[in-house]
């Protein structure tokens, strides 16, 4: 079989052993992507096991097949790839440094172990595609000798988490290249190929393959040759023409219609052409059902069991399925073996009688057949589609009930069954409805969210009863949250309308709406949701945790009716808190950040961070990756902290949150952010090219992603600042321009505050009018809400600056109220900065004293850039080249340019 579906595909294989070669000449990167696409029958099965068979002696192969039953099962084609090599414990790549191996953190998705029960949190689909792709990196590092080689056939029926996977792995290694060869074979895709889902992560694949092929169909010459080598030379012209045109030319058809021939006896000259036609109309579609029926009763039955239950056709399940006894399923498996249907891999099958042998009858009782040791599987996915199709709508509905039982009952899983669940039609039994929300419980823990979610909504048609429909609802939000956040606030506000949830539910799906609002750009009516929640709260955790998100999310929005209303209730909720629990140190870490906003004494902030931690770093349940709370948290903490002058404390928790997201495999919008800031920290410190540095890889991290994204504002924010501070006032434009930094400006609060910084590059770039009208309005919309944070929001040393030749006097009473919010903040920072600015409004004699202090206090500051430019003013003032040249060297150590900064007159 395998040697005659090869024919006419030499330069199929050519390409598949030039990307062998290329994958073996250079381990490291030379493989790519492959793709055959051809109709069914036309040979990719035959194709891809010539492949391994070329690769097989210098390359590791792992071998994959999608399955039209299994298309709804998350991981099943990644399963079949990757555990022969994980479970060989010297292929499993080192540990990764931090006490862990990769494959422990995704081994449920691997089905190495089962998955966590609840209330476990459910694994981020992006973290185990993640952990996946380190995986398959670390193999392929340790394989180097025999580099992997992963082929998988039947891809359109691969599931959706093993192509996102593939897809991920290729994309984010396309730059560097491949250390594997994928070889993928599918048959030709939906109308709609970029459909969400499988075919959009297949026709990615696609795109991205070095070489698609497309199979066509064998050509009369070539199924000439098939049916003489099957039927001998004599073979005639009009006999074969005949059979290429009863097949098309499909492969499959030509080699099953040639084997019915030589069973028959047929002699392949043109007077036999009218039996071959009768012949071929068994070999695809309705006749192959035909094909089936003639064999009897019993045999049919087990043929629709193995298409319902497909790769999970173990005897045992055939059986329940059945109800045969064993010789009775094994006598039913010997026909449909003879009849070239089914196959057993793990037992023998079987031989079909041979075309010479003697016909003549015996009396000799025959054998009893061996019982199938294996799954028994289809001879081809052709006949699995046609015997499938062939089920009417109610059988087809209750085999696949009675095969969730039988999983269910034979100890296989909640998801087992539940795949089976969502072929059923509803009818109002719990039973369903239980398994269902467990098999979505699983598919949560292995990171499927999309699996659960069809799980939940297939729950929802049987219905639940009225107790437990909410609480559906709650857990079908709660599935959508990472990947359809529409569909989570519409789910979410259905529970919360609907009696059945429980207090706990009830903050909860409040609080996880909340959140899902806010990120979608809704910050308004996420605070006014966990609003309304609270107040029918009773006191406690649950109150608490709403009351921190309340706060939380109208301290971030850019605009708000009472903003000192709402920061005095905050500080007299938080006035008595100690961070006993949770809720209290979320609430404490809200009030740190909202007290830094308003230019509270830093000591005060710092002692409200320092309470919202435990031992100096985020509490269990509130670090970074933690789903309950979020990793807004520990954020506003180490903000907080950096704007208080404490920046190396920010580093370290910012530090942190790199290492978290990492290891989590959250390399999208998250990860961005933790770099963003860290380079926050590096800025504050006033080491410039690091803090460039992680603002610019933030930038990357977050362009991949998408644009427009909160994180873009924030990053864009600071590494204009950075880039000012550095002096190179042309690339903070290029960055303003390209990531569109200016008005209309989000919902949310900008870090720092984005028109305090756009005006200070409208000031570096001599357009002052413009800088006094952008840094005008940011006094007006910071002064209303009480904020007056000089580092936060630099607004007033920057409009003095601007207003210094057309306005002096104003400009100096506007340097005179910063240093007085400088003095209350306390930071020897703030201080020094507002002394600085200052002095740029007193006499010779009177500047060169504040330049002087200015100095002495931003020697205790953790910020050697702003000493560095309080240093170059006092040189310049007093003309000193000694002390000039001190403060050029401690500018330049800290990357910023030398030249004078300031617009002190000269003396």
């Amino acid at each position: 079989m395998r040697g005659s579906l090869l024919l006419e595909r030499g330069p199929e294989l050519a390409a598949a052993a030039r990307a062998v070669e290329g994958l073996v000449a250079e381990p490291a990167r030379g493989g790519c992507v492959l793709v055959y696409r051809g109709e069914a029958g036309r040979g990719k099965t035959a194709l891809l096991a010539e492949i391994g068979r070329i690769a097989g002696d210098r390359c590791t192969v792992l071998t994959a097949r999608g399955d039209e039953t299994h298309t709804s099962v998350p991981f099943h084609v990644t399963r079949q790839l990757l555990q022969p090599a994980v479970e060989e414990r010297e292929l499993l790549p080192p540990p990764d440094g931090r006490g862990a191996e990769p494959v422990d953190r995704i081994a449920p998705a691997l089905g190495l172990v089962p998955p966590p029960p609840p209330p476990a949190a459910p694994a981020d689909p992006q973290v185990v595609r993640g952990g996946l792709v380190r995986l398959l990196d670390g193999l392929a590092a340790r394989l180097r000798g025999r580099p992997p080689v992963l082929l998988v056939d039947d891809a359109q029926w691969a599931d959706a988490e093993s192509l996102a996977w593939l897809d991920a792995y290729t994309r984010t290694r396309q730059g560097g290249g491949l250390p594997v060869l994928v070889v993928l074979a599918h048959r030709p895709p939906p109308p709609e190929p970029h459909a969400p889902g499988a075919p959009a992560a297949l026709a990615a694949l696609g795109d991205r393959a070095v070489l698609t092929l497309g199979l066509d169909a064998l050509t009369p010459e070539a199924t000439a040759v098939l049916a003489r080598d099957a039927l001998g030379g004599h073979a005639d012209e009009p006999f074969c023409h005949a059979l290429w045109t009863v097949t098309s030319g499909n492969a499959y058809e030509t080699v099953e219609l040639l084997a019915k021939a030589r069973e028959r006896k047929v002699d392949p000259v043109a007077g036999s052409v009218a039996l071959l036609r009768e012949l071929g109309t068994g070999a695809r579609g309705g006749g192959l059902v035909a094909r089936l029926q003639a064999l009897g009763a019993g045999p049919t039955r087990l043929a629709r069991a193995i298409a319902v239950l497909g790769p999970d056709s173990t005897p045992q399940l055939l059986s329940a399925l059945t109800g045969m006894a064993g010789t009775e399923l094994a006598a039913h498996t010997d026909r449909l073996r003879r009849a070239r249907i089914v196959t057993a891999p793990d037992s023998p099958a079987t031989p079909a009688p041979s075309p010479h042998a003697d016909a003549t009858p015996t009396t000799a009782t025959p054998p009893a057949p061996p019982a199938p040791a294996g799954p028994l599987e289809f001879t081809h996915p052709l006949i699995a589609t046609a015997v499938y199709g062939s089920l009417p709508a109610a059988t087809r509905s209750a085999l696949h009930g009675r095969a969730a039982r039988a999983l269910a009952e034979a100890g296989h899983g909640p998801a087992a069954a539940a795949r089976h669940l969502l072929a059923v039609q509803p009818a109002d039994d719990e039973d369903a409805v239980r398994l269902l929300r467990a098999g979505a419980a699983e598919h949560l823990a292995v990171g499927a969210p999309d699996a659960a979610r069809r799980c939940l909504d297939r729950a929802l048609a049987e219905p639940p009863g009225p107790e437990t429909y909410a609480v559906v609802l709650y857990e079908l939000g709660c599935a959508s949250l990472l990947t359809a956040p529409a569909a989570t606030v519409r789910h979410l506000r259905s529970a919360l309308d609907l009696p059945g949830l429980d207090d706990t539910l009830r903050v909860d799906a409040t609080y996880r709406l909340a959140q899902v609002l806010a990120h979608s750009n809704q910050l308004g009516e996420a605070a006014s949701t966990v609003e309304a929640e609270a107040v029918r709260t009773p006191p406690g955790t649950g109150r608490r945790r709403l009351q921190a998100a309340h706060f939380m999310y109208e301290g971030f929005q850019a605009a708000e009716e009472d903003g000192p209303g709402r920061s005095r209730r905050l500080a007299e909720l938080t006035g008595r808190l100690t961070g006993a629990d949770n809720p209290e140190r979320a609430l404490l870490a809200v009030r740190a950040f909202d007290a830094m906003l308003r230019g509270e004494p830093a000591a005060e902030v710092v002692r409200l961070c320092d309470s919202a931690l435990v031992d100096g770093a985020p509490a269990r349940g509130l670090g970074w990756t933690d789903t309950t709370w979020g990793f807004e948290i520990p954020a506003l903490t180490g903000i907080a902290y950096a704007f208080a002058d404490r920046p190396d404390r920010a580093r370290a928790l910012f530090g942190e949150a790199v290492r978290a997201f990492e290891i989590s495999g959250w390399s999208g919008a998250h990860l961005a952010f933790a770099h963003t800031l860290l380079g926050l920290a590096h800025r504050r410190r006033g080491d410039l090219p690091r803090a460039q540095h992680h603002l610019e890889e933030g930038l990357r991290l977050a362009d991949r992603v998408g644009r427009g994204l909160p994180v873009h504002w924030d990053t864009a924010c600071l590494l204009v600042d950075t880039l000012l501070a550095r002096g190179r006032t042309a690339e903070a434009r290029d960055v303003a321009d390209r990531y569109a930094f200016g008005p209309p400006w989000p919902g949310a609060i900008v870090l720092p505050d984005g028109p305090s910084v756009l005006g200070r590059l409208l000031l570096a770039e001599g357009r002052h009018e413009e800088a006094a009208h952008t840094l005008e309005a940011a006094a007006e919309a910071l002064t209303t809400r009480g904020r007056h944070h000089v580092l936060w929001a630099p607004w007033p040393f920057d409009l003095a600056r601007a207003l210094a030749t057309t306005d002096p006097d104003r400009a100096a009473r506007i340097a005179t109220e910063a240093r007085a919010h400088a003095e209350r903040l306390g930071t020897p920072t703030a201080r020094g900065e507002a002394l600085r600015c200052l002095a740029l409004f007193a006499t010779p004699a009177e500047s060169r004293r504040l330049l002087t202090r200015a100095v002495a206090h931003l020697a205790e500051s953790p910020s050697r850039y702003e000493e560095s430019r309080a240093r170059l003013d006092l040189a310049h003032a007093t003309g000193s080249a000694t002390a000039l040249a001190e403060a050029t060297a401690l500018a330049t150590a800290c990357g910023a340019v030398t030249a004078r900064a300031s617009t002190h007159p000269p003396e």
